[in-house]
């Protein structure tokens, strides 16, 4: 299956890091009426994805957002603790 812009993302359950802890979401919520940057990563602190995957995300934020995106979420494997702290460890 090929992905295009534009296309609906399946209904899924997820996990979000919150400041309250991790908190269930579904992708409806995420994306409903959004524009969204999705990307995902095989591991939190991992070298690479620390290193090269997440850091250009978090530097084309404002980019992102000038052209319309809404919202930047990544998925991995981890856990919403695991995601959570990475997130903290890397300012975002």
């Amino acid at each position: 299956m090929t992905v295009q812009i534009g296309d609906r993302i399946p209904s899924a359950n997820l996990t979000r890091a919150t400041d309250d802890g991790p908190r269930p979401v579904t992708t409806d919520e995420i994306f409903a009426g959004k524009t969204v940057a999705l990307f995902a990563v095989p591991g939190a602190f991992t070298p690479t994805c620390s290193a090269k995957h997440l850091p250009g995300f978090k530097d084309l934020r404002e980019d992102l957002t000038g052209k319309g995106v809404d919202t930047v979420a990544c998925v991995s494997v981890n856990d919403a603790f695991v995601m959570g702290a990475w997130a903290d460890s890397q300012g975002i």
